[in-house]
């Protein structure tokens, strides 16, 4: 059997995982040779300010080969949520009720209109109401913006985003006519994956890493709620809104 006999047939989560196992040899070389290198710059630190030669070498070395192990584990653990180890829904629930509950934001999770499609977060606060949904792509997958469209790789990312702004403009049309504040949603994706160096907005929507999700709402805010329009928002939400399992 060859070896594109053993891998066809194989999802790209499950031949990316593969690979990276056969791979692991290669890696501990190339990470031996640059622990090499470390160690011939503590050895010239060690000499340039009169410290111990031996020990100067060793911490080179192991802070080298340290630094290389945990870059080449986040870049794996980076491709989690796409090849469904973990959910990308929760390791943004976790971050934005860190950074935001504190700071009079309520998050409620998977809510949608009756008959439309659910999100995955609607964030309710002093400075506005956004709607943040996650999706995955592989690591090789390109987000960027090329005049007005959204590109995700080669393909258009049109689909992507008028899903999201539909659901937007739904939820707010009836945030608004049921509680009978104006709302105004600002639909956010967060991306698990994928190459994408900070935040791409394009055809309606942003799209950005999960740890800058709350940063990005809290800098810039659409609306200035009080705390009695937060909470009627909120309890809104919660009674209109078809919470999803």
């Amino acid at each position: 059997m060859t070896p594109d006999d053993q891998v066809h047939g194989l999802s790209p989560q499950v031949m990316y995982e593969q690979f990276w196992i056969k791979e692991a040899g290669e890696r501990r070389k190339m990470r031996a040779v640059k622990a090499v290198g470390g160690l011939a710059v503590g050895v010239a630190l060690a000499y340039r300010f009169g410290l111990s030669v031996p020990i100067m070498a060793i911490v080179g070395a192991a802070l080298v080969a340290a630094g290389d192990a945990i870059w080449a584990w986040r870049s794996y653990e980076a491709t989690a949520v796409w090849r469904g180890r973990r959910r990308g829904e929760n390791i943004t629930r976790k971050l934005l009720r860190r950074r935001l509950t504190r700071r009079g934001y309520q998050i409620l999770d998977g809510r949608a209109v009756p008959g439309k499609a659910s999100v995955d977060h609607l964030v309710i606060g002093p400075g506005g109401v956004w709607v943040v949904d996650n999706e995955a792509w592989d690591p090789e997958t390109e987000i960027a913006r090329y005049g007005d469209r959204l590109f995700l790789g080669e393909k258009y990312g049109s689909k992507v985003a008028k899903a999201l702004v539909d659901v937007s403009e739904s939820l707010a049309e009836v945030l608004s006519r049921e509680s009978g504040v104006p709302v105004t949603i600002e639909p956010l994706l967060a991306v698990h994956g994928g190459e994408l160096r900070r935040s791409v907005t394009a055809e309606g929507i942003t799209l950005l890493k999960p740890r800058l999700v709350a940063r990005w709402i809290l800098n810039g805010p659409r609306a200035e709620y009080d705390d009695a329009q937060v909470e009627l928002l909120a309890r809104t939400a919660a009674r209109v809104l078809r919470r999803m399992s």
